[in-house]
């Protein structure tokens, strides 16, 4: 208790009320004990790999959400990387059903495993984030789909710009 609340900056008595209700929760368990110097010293684990939380707000709010977004945490949090030019990242758009997304999903999840089960050492805690969300950016149609309208002459060169 006393490790993680150092790590937090909380005292004992409130990290240790807040990792009961996680133990009552189901969402923490002892994973191992040790005994020093006549105290029991617990070390605790979650008992799943994956914690999904829905947006929830307070009653009568209907503006703010008291979920957090990993996306949004993970943009703050990477800002002085980003400014010392340490920052990986990256953004890709696919136009995929639904099912295909899911399936990606499952693999990305299992990328995270191997992350978090990477063995502890170094000095720099790094994080990783990952999301998968539907955009509201257009879809072109399949470059196989001739637009209603066309007939089977030659195509048609698009101007990238205005007047080009």
């Amino acid at each position: 208790m006393a490790e993680l609340a150092t790590a937090v900056g909380r005292p004992k008595s409130t990290v240790a009320h807040h990792v009961n209700v996680l133990l009552e929760a189901g969402m923490l368990r002892v994973v191992r004990t040790r005994r020093v110097r006549a105290i029991d010293e617990r070390y605790y684990g979650r008992t799943g790999r994956t914690i999904h939380v829905g947006v929830v707000r307070r009653p009568g709010d209907t503006t703010t959400p008291v979920c957090v977004n990993g996306l949004s945490v993970a943009a703050a949090e990477s800002v002085p990387a980003h400014e010392a030019d340490t920052l990986y990242s990256t953004i890709r758009h696919a136009r995929i059903p639904r099912e295909s997304a899911a399936q990606f999903w499952r693999r990305v999840e299992a990328l995270i495993r191997e992350f978090t089960e990477l063995p502890r050492s170094g000095d720099t805690v790094y994080g990783f984030v990952a999301g998968l969300y539907p955009t509201d950016h257009p879809t072109l149609p399949d470059p196989d789909q001739a637009p209603a309208g066309d007939s089977d002459s030659e195509p048609r060169r698009v101007s990238p710009r205005p007047g080009g």
